[in-house]
């Protein structure tokens, strides 16, 4: 999901792009619907609302769904393909977005959102995590996952004057940097970075866990999954907060 009142009609087209990769792969779906289920509970009486903002065809949602049993999940997102798809998926696919009117949604409604690969994409986080913190009710669940400038192959590759993995410098083609697909990060964090910056939008920080990259070549896939012990280096950060 991004701010669709800022972007130009080039970029609007490359996130309405069905083959533009959304996700970093099943293993960190999993892991972070793992840290919500923890979050929330069991399903007694009432289902707790939670939001996926950003949530593409809705396939990481329907991976998580089994873990968040007797919870209501419901899917957000701009881009009218996306919500086609995503019907397939969720049973309550809502058109929305971050920017603009903000979303459509009333004050402290959701018991949980879940914003997965999506504040790397946006023109003013800032704004995202403040219309975030007005959604959620106090102390409402934050379940945020994205890249990490400081994985541990990407220390490497800055060492040798290599563009890091996740960056971008163009929205045609891959330079200077490993990977084949463009993916239209416009923002990069590490681990600390994504801490100071989400305590100061309001939240207080739970956890911090790394996930797995499915674009790591399968020779060096088992030393991604031992950096997920040390968020700081792991491939991408999962971070759980709460409204304060």
């Amino acid at each position: 999901m991004t701010t669709t009142s800022t972007l130009r009609p080039g970029l609007r087209d490359f996130y309405e792009n069905p083959a533009v990769p959304v996700a970093s792969g099943t293993p960190r779906t999993l892991r972070q619907a793992r840290m919500l289920a923890t979050a929330l509970g069991p399903a007694t009486g009432t289902p707790r609302t939670v939001l996926d903002l950003g949530c593409g065809d809705g396939t990481a949602a329907a991976t998580a769904a089994p873990l968040l049993s007797g919870h209501r999940i419901v899917g957000v997102d701009w881009s009218q393909d996306a919500l086609t798809r995503a019907r397939t998926h969720l049973s309550y696919p809502v058109r929305g977005e971050l920017g603009g009117g903000g979303l459509p949604f009333r004050t402290a409604c959701a018991d949980a959102v879940l914003f997965s690969e999506v504040i790397e994409h946006l023109v003013d986080p800032d704004a995202a995590l403040d219309e975030i913190r007005r959604v959620l009710r106090p102390g409402g669940h934050l379940l945020l996952s994205t890249p990490n400038l400081a994985a541990w192959y990407n220390r490497a590759l800055l060492l040798a004057g290599v563009q890091p993995v996740f960056s971008e410098v163009s929205l045609r083609a891959i330079h200077g940097r490993p990977g084949r697909e463009v993916v239209g990060h416009l923002r990069l964090y590490t681990a600390r970075a994504l801490r100071e910056f989400v305590a100061a939008s309001g939240f207080e920080i739970v956890e911090m866990q790394g996930a797995p990259f499915h674009g790591v070549p399968r020779t060096l896939r088992p030393l991604d999954r031992l950096a997920c012990a040390r968020p700081s280096v792991a491939s991408i950060l999962l971070l759980h907060a709460r409204r304060t």
